[in-house]
């Protein structure tokens, strides 16, 4: 941050009066050497390079600091800074190589250069990326993503493309005929935002088009590393169809394949499970009535070009060509818990089925002894049904393709499960909700606006790998080797607001460490046995279970997908930061890319905002920037850099815009919400809840006011920090008019309405970051007071307000309020208060199990065995979990003191 800016920020400050809102820069300390480590504890053994960000101390590291990771060449840049302009965050890439050697600090210095760096050229028609020897060409607009990559001026590789395949109806079931359509992915932007000399990065954005239609907007992300023989892909599309008409049946990227190599000498291969490797020649060489030699078949295993074609009788070598080549290959995953492999000669001809297993890897080759391409799919058989396809590789050009929706599976099928069932006023649709817990209300359960994003893989090679490196390709795609640092490096950097590391040095720590952990863990394991998979659900879980059917309540409104009820993504990102487990990590990562993609709208009247919990992602007609919130994704964001994340928080910084598209609260008020209780319109402001809106809104300004330092979203936060201050019951208010252009709440603020919601969503968490930086004292006290009376006794609430207050619950979950007001004012009866709210008090219905355990339930009352805990629900499990986090920062003695009993 340069002096002018700074002295902008105390300009503005002096404006707001604030008293400190921009503490003076402190000398900076020595930068504080960082442990690197392998998130899964051990080195990889095989990387094409990775990219991912630490934090730093506040006050401690400038801004254009240098940074070296020993002799590994590091490529470093900011990605967020302290109000004092001093770093919070940085990212790092590293160079592909074998990730052998254990990993090295992180420090202040001059990085390793790297032996071969990226470098990237740039015209008006095309941008080219070299990596050593190796030269991918990509066009600046066009049909096709890549129009080629080359090793030593060698073409290794065509053109890339996309496709998207619809038909016009779901399936035979319901038309006589079902149409289809191809629609190609066409680039109409290219934007080079990395050029090396260890990371380029390449975003091309575009749509599909049948020729007559644009639609199916696309982001693609190209990363290359130096060193490496792949490019990263992330592909990203926002699906803006008529569900009634827009059936897809596929969704894939194919890459052209020069296949110059004689027939015998050109190889296919698919990964398998548990490293496994399939393959075989086009023309095959092996299992003949005639011996063709050892020597050639065991080259030909191998992938090598056979060494003694001169060696066979002429009786064997002439007859090579009468042996059947096999052009077409496909390994189909149609669901999470099968694929099968197949191949034919030509189109129209039959396939033979060749074999098949449970879950493959998602790998794809073809080539030969001189070269040609392999092509993964990341989370392939999480996201069944998926495929995996080689054509014409007799040819002298075949195609590798990877179906994201594989044409294999059912057609995507967009509609919502529900038809209207004379639910065309509020009456009946708030009466639907208080059976099924689903808010339902015609025309707003649509998917229109969701978005996916998908990884891939894509390397071009000089000759056909090994079959041990073909399984190293294939584990990299799956699981991507990463780098981090510690739990410990993460909390001493003070970021995430207040959290601890584990401490299980006491019997009640203890217990409460392994309840935490318990539902962890129970969480994951619910995942493989209810097979919560597929390309728009992987990664989400369900809300609700019941103990009746032994199923979670998958087809019950609002019990159904959680869509971060009670910031549930929150609970896992808490749980991998104290723990460091990879497979918290992995699952919070699926959760981010599930959660901020697909419950989210990203065009249409509700950009911005995402759905509440229901039976589709996008079926329960309330629709709220709660669910949408930077709160949930930040996460990911600064422990990777990843730029689609990033794009996604900065896509939320005027979403409160959507308010005037959507009255929230419609349906509750007059009559019992049988009609509509919208105030009348005043144009520039909008009606917002302090929690679930607002306190949404502010985590991706805050986001983008420390990734940018641009003090107006400072301002904007602190401008409604200063308003709810002034009302009459602050907090208590529940929300107030709301000026879009100031950012401002309006009115008196004099009537009290309290919302167990309010708090819950991420805000707790925002305000633990935001407090310490934004000195607002009469917001603070704001705040103080809800912190300290929410929970209070109902008389002791009562005396507060002035009057008796309605709509206080989920104890658990705002102890952690109660903590922070304990240790902000140094009370400690308010700290055994908070201690006592978390465990459950004398209340039997709450008193938090802190010895859970699982039963298990087998034979014909379930179609396989599971485990179950009827008990836990995930709003509970999210907010306990919130809640211990937090209260084990906040009120260790106090926990130490109550906590005996609980045991």
């Amino acid at each position: 941050m340069s002096e002018l800016s700074r002295r902008q920020l105390l300009t503005a400050t002096a404006a707001l009066g604030l008293a400190t809102a921009l503490p003076a820069m402190a000398a900076p300390k020595t930068t504080p050497d960082t442990p690197v480590v392998w998130l899964d504890g051990e080195a990889p053994g095989f990387s094409e390079g990775m990219t991912f960000g630490l934090p730093w101390p506040r006050g401690v590291v400038k801004p254009n600091t240098q940074f070296a990771l020993g002799d590994v060449p590091v490529q470093s840049w900011p990605i967020a800074y302290w109000p004092d302009g001093s770093l919070k965050w940085s990212a790092h890439a590293t160079a592909a190589g074998n990730a052998t050697t254990k990993t090295q600090g992180l420090t202040a210095g001059t990085p390793a250069a790297p032996t071969a760096p990226v470098k990237t050229t740039q015209t008006a028609t095309v941008i080219t990326v070299n990596c050593g020897d190796r030269q991918w060409t990509i066009p600046t607009s066009g049909e096709v993503l890549i129009s080629g990559a080359t090793i030593a001026g060698r073409s290794v590789m065509g053109p890339v493309a996309l496709t998207v395949l619809t038909q016009d109806t779901p399936g035979l079931d319901d038309a006589d005929a079902v149409k289809q359509t191809r629609h190609r992915g066409i680039v109409t932007k290219a934007t080079v935002e990395q050029s090396g000399p260890i990371r380029a990065v390449i975003k091309l954005d575009g749509h599909h088009s049948d020729g007559t239609r644009q639609w199916l907007p696309f982001s693609i992300r190209l990363y290359a590393h130096a060193g490496a023989e792949s490019l990263r892909i992330v592909h990203s599309f926002i699906w803006d169809g008529d569900e009634t008409k827009d059936f897809i049946r596929g969704i894939g990227l194919t890459a052209a394949v020069p296949m110059a190599d004689e027939l015998y000498n050109r190889h296919v291969r698919f990964t398998g499970q548990e490293g496994g490797v399939w393959g075989e020649a086009v023309r095959p060489l092996t299992g003949l009535r005639r011996d063709t030699g050892k020597a050639n078949k065991d080259a030909q295993v191998a992938g090598r070009a056979i060494p003694d074609l001169a060696g066979m009788t002429p009786n064997v070598r002439d007859n090579i060509v009468n042996i059947p080549a096999w052009g077409d290959f496909t390994l189909s995953q149609t669901t999470a818990d099968g694929y099968t492999i197949k191949k034919r000669t030509v189109p129209g001809h039959g396939w033979i089925d060749v074999i098949g297993d449970r879950r493959a890897s998602g790998l794809v080759y073809a080539g030969g002894a001189t070269g040609g391409v392999a092509l993964g799919l990341k989370d392939f058989w999480q996201r069944a049904a998926t495929r995996l396809d080689v054509r014409n590789a007799a040819s002298d050009q075949a195609t590798v393709t990877a179906w994201l929706w594989s044409p294999d599976g059912p057609a995507m099928d967009m509609r919502t499960y529900r038809p209207v069932w004379g639910m065309d006023t509020y009456e009946a649709q708030n009466k639907g909700l208080d059976i099924t817990y689903e808010d339902y209300e015609p025309g707003y359960d649509r998917a229109y606006g969701a978005a996916r994003t998908s990884e891939l893989m894509l390397w071009a090679v000089a000759a056909t790998p090994e079959r041990p490196r073909l399984a190293q390709m294939a584990t990299a795609t799956a699981t991507p080797p990463r780098l981090t640092t510690t739990p410990a490096r993460l909390h001493q950097a003070g970021v995430f607001g207040e959290w601890s590391l584990p401490d299980s040095t006491t019997p009640v720590k203890a217990a409460i460490e392994n309840r935490f952990t318990y539902q962890l863990d129970y969480y994951l394991s619910q995942i493989e046995q209810h097979r919560w998979y597929g390309f728009w659900n992987y990664g989400d879980i369900m809300h609700t279970y019941d103990g009746d059917r032994h199923a979670w309540r998958y087809d019950i409104g609002g019990f159904a997908w959680d869509n971060s009820e009670l910031s549930t993504d929150m609970m896992f990102w808490y749980g991998y930061l104290r723990t460091g487990r990879a497979d918290l990590f992995r699952l919070a990562e699926a959760m981010t890319r599930q959660t901020g993609e697909a419950d989210v709208y990203h065009l249409g009247p509700w950009k911005g905002f995402g759905t509440r919990h229901g039976v589709q992602f996008f079926s329960d007609s309330s629709k709220q920037p709660r669910v949408s919130q930077a709160a949930y994704r930040r996460f990911y964001y600064y422990l990777t850099a990843d730029e689609r994340v990033s794009d996604l928080m900065r896509d939320l910084v005027n979403s409160e815009d959507s308010l005037q598209n959507v009255y929230i609260e419609r349906k509750v008020g007059a009559a019992g919400g049988s009609g509509m209780n919208i105030r009348e319109k005043v144009p520039g402001t909008v009606d917002c809840s302090f929690g679930t809106s607002w306190g949404s809104f502010i985590a991706a300004w805050y986001t983008e006011w420390e990734r940018t330092g641009d003090t107006k979203w400072r301002d904007r936060i602190v401008n409604g920090m200063n308003s709810i201050a002034k009302l009459k019951y602050g907090w208590f208010a529940g929300g107030a008019p709301f000026d879009l252009k100031t950012g401002k709440f309006l009115g008196a603020g004099d009537k009290v309405s309290i919302s167990h919601l309010n708090g819950v969503f991420g805000v707790y968490e925002m305000h633990m970051e935001l407090l310490p930086l934004l000195d607002v004292p009469a917001y603070k006290k704001a705040w103080l007071d809800y912190c300290k009376y929410y929970n209070a006794p109902e008389e002791e609430l009562a005396a507060f307000l002035g009057q008796k207050p309605r709509g206080v619950s989920l104890r658990e979950g705002h102890s952690r309020f109660t903590a922070y007001a304990a240790r902000e004012l140094k009370d400690e009866a308010l700290a055994k208060r908070a201690a006592q709210e978390f465990l459950g008090g004398d209340n039997p219905r709450w008193r938090t199990n802190l010895k859970p355990a699982t039963t298990r339930v087998a034979g014909s009352d379930v179609l396989h065995p599971l485990d179950e805990d009827p008990a836990i629900s995930t709003n509970g499990a999210a907010q306990w979990g919130l809640a211990a986090t937090a209260n084990l920062a906040l009120i260790p003695q106090a926990l130490e003191s109550e906590g005996a009993a609980y045991l």
